[in-house]
């Protein structure tokens, strides 16, 4: 029987096994970890019943993800879960950019010539998102299946951020596009910063600014078992340092960042690819801070009391010299901070009237101080006596996200800056950008396309790789 290990249990990896394990293959997920799940975990903090996400939180690209709909997860208990409102940006003002799951509500509520910009943006790519996520969820290099579709929606993802701004006249509609580019972590003046924000905005108008049920680790247990269903197995607590330690398979494949990759194969790999994969550039850490609310937070503006995501940095042109800032090194004292409401979607996270927070801080690489007054700050900027409702918190810093997964070196948790040749290539230029050069071994983390988020595209796009690999061997 053809086999096939794992290394690493993340969403990717998970997603690499069970659909390997649905092509028949015999499969072991190996995670160092005493569970799986990786960015995909939740856990019971602060206060008893409260249920805090440790990374991954909210999810548009993941609903409507090819791989996750393949392995049908909502047979393994998987359940989307979305608020009232999707997301908001608050202004000084009290006035926000809002986002409904509708393209033509969100148009309304940004009115006037803005909306008509916005809705002419949008509507046509979420009608045909189901296509489109076949071509934007894989690699750059290939054949598209929709080409038209993808022109169409890929040239306006090479501008900046800041350039595509310009469409809208408001200090809202500006504010709202500025907080979703700033998931780039990068500067938003920068090449191709519109493509992330364009691909989180298209599929959440698709399918919602959804939550699991139970939290991320929902996604993660789902996977798990399909995995099981069809025959894998996973061994956690096991920790790989040398590829000596991985089983012989026909195929390995690795939910690993690429530095790492290079320190277990070493000579192995073809000069080239041991020179990008330790030459592979990271992104900005977080700076985590999980607070249990009292009443939830008092939001000024209205709406983002009802949005399951709040971002906070004030106009465009502030996020943008936030961004400019962490990438260069420097530590803002107002740094762009997010905010994830899951509790709005899913009740079940809170205890009683006792509500999860989940906030993070975009900080320096490898950042070392503490940001937590930085993060209160900001919420209090916008939401005036929230600190006298917070009854506890817990504090994760970019050491801690690393110490518990290496994937996320310096809090890096999107595995890799999204400068223009890793966004477009993931760890080096190659047809096939899951290959590593050593035969059947495969590199299938968020390192790779078509980036980070819980969607499990990257794992779906190496599991492709080696099943060619299979196809193509000598019988």
């Amino acid at each position: 029987m053809t086999s096939a290990v794992i290394v690493g249990g993340g969403p990717n990896g998970l997603a690499a096994a069970a659909l390997l394990a649905k092509e028949g293959l015999d499969v072991t997920l190996l995670e160092a970890a005493d569970e799986v799940g990786g960015g995909t975990r939740s856990h019971e903090a602060i206060v008893p019943g409260l249920l805090h996400d440790h990374c991954s939180a909210i999810h548009p690209m993941a609903v409507t993800s090819p791989a996750l709909r393949a392995l049908g997860l909502e047979r393994h208990g998987l359940r989307w879960r979305t608020a009232d409102v999707d997301c908001t940006h608050p202004l000084d003002d009290g006035s926000a950019g809002v986002l409904l799951r509708s393209v033509e509500e969100t148009a309304r509520l940004l009115g006037g010539t803005d909306g008509d910009r916005y809705r002419a943006l949008f509507a046509p790519s979420v009608r045909a998102w189901d296509a489109l996520a076949e071509d934007t969820m894989g690699p750059l290099l290939r054949v598209p299946a929709h080409p038209l579709l993808l022109a169409r929606f890929g040239l306006p993802t090479a501008l900046p951020a800041t350039v595509l701004a310009r469409l809208f006249g408001t200090p809202q509609a500006r504010a709202l596009w500025a907080g979703v580019a700033a998931h780039n972590f990068r500067p938003l003046s920068r090449p191709f910063t519109s493509a992330i924000p364009l691909g989180i905005l298209t599929a959440g108008h698709a399918a919602g600014w959804a939550v699991a049920e139970g939290g991320s680790r929902s996604i993660a247990a789902a996977l798990e078992g399909a995995l099981r269903a069809y025959g894998g197995v996973v061994r956690t607590g096991v920790r790989v340092t040398d590829a000596a330690q991985i089983p012989p398979a026909d195929v390995t494949l690795l939910d690993l960042d690429p530095g790492q990759v290079a320190a277990l194969y070493g000579d192995r790999l073809p000069g080239r690819v041991r020179r990008a994969y330790r030459r592979f550039r990271r992104a900005p850490g977080a700076f985590k801070l999980d607070l249990a609310v009292e009443g939830g937070v008092p939001w000024t503006n209205e709406p983002s009391r009802r949005a399951v995501t709040v971002h906070l940095g004030g106009p465009l042109a502030e996020v943008a010299g936030l961004e400019r800032e962490v990438v260069a090194g420097r530590m803002p004292e107002r740094p762009f901070v997010l905010v994830g409401q899951q509790y709005l979607a899913d009740p079940s996270r809170s205890a009683g009237d006792v509500h999860p927070v989940f906030t993070y801080a975009h900080v320096p690489h490898g950042y070392d101080g503490n940001a937590t007054e930085a993060i209160l700050g900001q919420l209090e900027r916008f939401a005036p006596g929230v600190r006298e409702r917070v009854v506890g918190m817990r504090v994760t810093r970019p050491l801690d996200f690393a110490a518990g997964n290496p994937n996320f070196a310096g809090g890096d948790i999107i595995t890799g800056a999204k400068t223009i040749p890793q966004l477009l290539l993931g760890p080096r230029p190659a047809f096939d950008p899951y290959a590593t050069g050593v035969p059947g071994v495969f590199l299938c983390s968020a390192a790779t396309p078509p980036g980070p988020g819980a969607h499990g595209m990257c794992g779906a796009g190496a599991a492709a790789s080696a099943l060619r690999h299979l196809g193509a061997r000598p019988a």
